[in-house]
């Protein structure tokens, strides 16, 4: 499996669709970052996404019959965690990748910060950020 970040043409902001989450991980009560994977030249390709919490709400709920099971797994692990950060994975047969059917998420590049860095064009993280959700309406 690729980077999504090695596959960038530009670094402009983009979009992807045929997303499955792989993991979340709750940095804090506020910070989230999604593990996640999909298709992009036709090749498998994987990815970090930060992203507030409501916007995981968001994501959660477009997970079609798992959304219930999902949202009660996520409010049990965040009241009971007694260790940051928190992981829940989502990569064997009991708990497999999260499809988001019909899903395109709009993404930002971000880049390393590196104050010694004289090149004018560095490489970009393997880390988006959460631009918007969009839904595929059916005709």
């Amino acid at each position: 499996m690729k980077l999504l970040s090695d596959a960038l043409v530009n670094n402009d902001d983009f979009f992807v669709e045929q997303v499955h989450l792989t993991a979340i991980v709750f940095d804090n009560t506020d910070d989230v970052t999604v593990w996640a994977t999909t298709f992009r030249y036709e090749e498998a390709h994987f990815f970090h996404l930060g992203l507030p919490f409501h916007d995981l709400d968001t994501l959660l709920r477009m997970a079609g019959d798992r959304a219930e099971a999902l949202a009660e797994e996520v409010a049990d692990a965040l009241a009971t965690t007694e260790q940051w950060p928190c992981l829940l994975e989502y990569t064997s047969d009991d708990a497999p990748p999260i499809p988001l059917p019909g899903v395109a998420l709009k993404l930002a590049v971000t880049f390393p910060i590196d104050e010694e860095q004289e090149d004018d064009d560095p490489q970009p993280h393997n880390i988006f950020y959460l631009e918007g959700i969009y839904a595929r309406l059916n005709d």
